[in-house]
């Protein structure tokens, strides 16, 4: 039985495709199993297998259902037998380091699954409701991640003002998206570019999702006083030449990022926001001075993912028989049509007039107004020119990316 044990990963060069395909076949619901134990290998080793990005476990009424996310969509996985449900549970939570007595809270936790000796990294999120506990496990598989800005979708315009931007010797750079639209991805494609002997580059995350070798990497640990703003200011103690903060959450956080843009460091952060321009709004209600914003704010991305068009050719549900005739699903796409995922970009250089609207604390709208007139594209408009290339679906532009 896998159990939970600390390991590291390494990552990919590869720059063909930043959102792997599964190299095997899609998982399948009908493995036998003799026990909660098994049953709970087996799922989560379909799933690593099939690529996937999250587990859902749905504690239901007459049903305890199990779905997997591959390349942004759930799918139903299989049913676990009812008699199960607890024992599957509690095995989880135990190598999740969670308390099995508490079923009334939501609880968070990690571990380590090792699939064909490969360890991958999972976090794991218990949530009570009304048929019992939910638990998600996120699957961290940093090491089979590919880094390399030339694969996640950029535009030539938005590569050149991205590399343009990471090129700098200090100012800050902001990636923004909802959760799960691959900006750790895009961060760390920026900071294997800038990984040389000649760099102190450290970073704290929540947790660490891709282990960059020759990066110092710290994780989140707040219970032990480990916040953002803590480990930041100690970091300024390090000679740092790049800072990289998982996520701006809080005003303290925010403060100390861009007083360390403004002091020769170079700065990458992450903040949930809908979009490039409304991400300045966010920093505004945070507290942000505008002005220390304006002087320090070299380019916000913001980014959502798109599925991928098979490069077989096939269409969804398509499927492609042998010459014994029997049906054979596309080793690529599985039948679905779609292999892997792809980004859709909005990259927003800070122009001069820019900062002049940013340091006045401009609307969203206004300064969306002026980055259109520079030429940034939307993000609507960044995954037409991927639909119109053919490369992902109208469909799927309509879906993912805001008007």
């Amino acid at each position: 039985m896998p159990h939970s044990t600390a390991a590291s990963g390494h990552a990919s060069s590869s720059a063909r495709d930043p959102f792997p395909m599964p190299s095997s076949g899609p998982p399948a619901p009908g493995i036998a199993a003799t026990s909660a134990l098994q049953c709970l290998e087996h799922i989560l080793n379909d799933a690593v297998r099939a690529g996937a990005s999250d587990v859902h476990f749905e504690p239901m009424a007459q049903r305890f259902r199990v779905r997997l996310r591959i390349d942004g969509r759930l799918q139903e996985h299989r049913d676990v037998p009812l008699p199960w449900r607890d024992m599957l549970v509690s095995r989880l939570k135990i190598l999740a380091n969670l308390d099995i007595a508490q079923k009334r809270l939501p609880q968070d936790g990690r571990l380590v699954w090792r699939e064909a000796s490969e360890p991958v990294e999972c976090r794991v999120s218990a949530l009570p409701t009304l048929h019992g506990e939910k638990l998600v496990v996120r699957l961290l598989d940093g090491a089979k991640v590919p880094l390399s800005l030339e694969g996640l979708g950029y535009t030539p315009a938005q590569y050149l003002a991205l590399t343009q931007a990471i090129a700098r010797p200090h100012g800050m750079i902001l990636m923004t998206g909802p959760t799960g639209s691959g900006k750790t991805v895009s961060l760390y494609s920026c900071l294997r570019r800038l990984n040389d002997t000649s760099r102190n580059i450290v970073t704290i995350e929540d947790p660490v999702e891709i282990r960059l070798p020759g990066v110092t990497q710290v994780n989140l640990n707040e219970r032990a006083g480990l916040d953002f703003a803590t480990a930041l200011r100690a970091f300024l103690r390090q000679d740092p030449d790049v800072l990289v903060v998982g996520e701006i959450r809080d005003a303290r956080t925010a403060e100390i990022a861009v007083q360390a843009a403004q002091t020769g460091h170079l700065v990458f952060a992450t903040v949930h926001a809908n979009d490039a321009p409304s991400t300045l709004a966010r920093l505004f209600d945070l507290g942000v001075a505008p002005f220390n914003l304006s002087s320090t704010l070299l380019l916000v991305s913001a980014q959502r993912l798109l599925r991928r068009r098979c490069p077989a050719g096939c269409e969804p549900r398509h499927a492609v028989h042998s010459e014994a005739g029997s049906p054979d699903l596309c080793m690529r796409c599985h039948g679905s049509g779609f292999a892997g995922r792809i980004g859709a970009f909005q990259v927003m250089p800070i122009s001069a007039t820019q900062a002049v609207n940013i340091a006045q604390a401009r609307s969203p709208h206004e300064l969306a107004a002026q980055a259109r007139s520079e030429g940034v594209m939307t993000l609507r408009e960044s995954g037409q020119w991927h639909a119109d290339a053919g490369t992902v679906a109208q469909e799927d532009v309509d879906a993912t990316t805001p008007v």
